[in-house]
């Protein structure tokens, strides 16, 4: 496997022999769906819906924490709950072919939900607690915790290490991020311990989507442990549309409003993280070609500028 390019021998070939090696009998129909972090394909079935091939990049999870990942959403759509889960095959969803790992699922369709309303809002939180319901059942063991620990540091480390971050803006970065550090430490020491629990992870709304029989929730692919708002505050632009969701979310689960005060910690953490993702992959093809403004000045400057507003933020 070659880590500069993961997906260099993933060809259309590649993808239809993969869904065929599940016995499923492909028509030749390819649509790239996407995706950035991993490969996802729509994939033409005969005489059949097609299905959703979601190629994992190699090195990323290890094969415990992507079985966790599938179980996880299995358990979820046992308690009815409207999420995509993997297909199974021979007793087996997480799947091998040419060196690469794959889950083939369900092709299911929709739109972006409407945050404006508050029906949409509220039934959106009655099944984000339904959700924690069933993740707070037991931890997972291998996919590790939306935390400080993992998302700060290495974030820091990441742009520090990485070639995108101009030699001029060095010192700055890191004031900067250093600066932040601080701040959550001091927002989290103050807020106190949080309960943990199984989450969705990237609750956005380009992970729900809506048809007439209601909103379903896709791609798990960050699920790990965290605080329960983390599944809420990317859907709640504001506080009222914050207050229609704990609104229904408190119908089916308790919430503590001291979570609400790590709305900001959880926002800081993701800008670090981001800013590190895209440095660390950049040796994949699709990432300059996806995100070119990473390799101007301006756009680390305004980062930084990004990050002490946050750090203002919390203090």
């Amino acid at each position: 496997m070659n880590h500069d390019a993961p997906y260099a021998t993933l060809t259309p070939d590649c993808v239809l022999d993969a869904v065929g090696a599940c016995g499923l009998w492909t028509d030749g129909r390819l649509l790239a769906l996407n995706s950035y972090e991993n490969r996802v394909w729509q994939v033409g079935i005969e005489d059949s819906s097609p299905v959703i091939a979601k190629f994992y990049r190699p090195g990323r999870w290890t094969n415990a924490a992507i079985a966790e990942e599938h179980a996880f959403t299995l358990e979820l759509a046992a308690a009815e709950l409207p999420v995509v889960a993997p297909l199974s095959f021979s007793d087996r969803s997480l799947l091998e072919h040419a060196g690469f790992r794959y889950a083939l699922t369900p092709r299911r369709g929709g739109r972006a939900p409407t945050l404006e309303s508050a029906d949409q809002l509220q039934w959106l939180g009655r099944l984000i607690a339904r959700m924690h319901v069933v993740g707070a059942r037991q931890p997972f063991a291998h996919r590790g915790t939306l935390d400080r620990a993992t998302m700060v540091r290495p974030s820091m480390q990441a742009v520090l290490g990485s070639s995108l971050l101009p030699a001029s803006l060095h010192d700055h970065y890191r004031a900067a991020a250093e600066r932040l550090d601080g701040t959550i430490e001091q927002r989290q020491s103050a807020i106190g311990p949080v309960r943990q629990l199984r989450l969705h992870g990237d609750c956005h709304p380009g992970n729900v989507l809506w048809t007439d029989d209601g909103p379903h929730f896709v791609d798990l692919d960050d699920a790990r442990m965290g605080p329960a708002v983390q599944d809420l505050w990317m859907l709640a632009s504001d506080a009222r549309h914050m207050e229609a969701m704990l609104e229904g979310y408190r119908q089916f689960r308790d919430f503590s409003d001291d979570e609400l005060m790590l709305v900001p910690v959880l926002r800081a953490m993701r800008q670090m993280h981001y800013a590190a993702w895209i440095a660390t992959r950049w040796h994949d093809p699709a990432f300059p070609a996806a995100f070119p403004f990473a390799v101007e000045s301006r756009w680390w400057e305004q980062h930084i500028a990004d990050l002490h507003e946050l750090a203002d933020e919390l203090a």
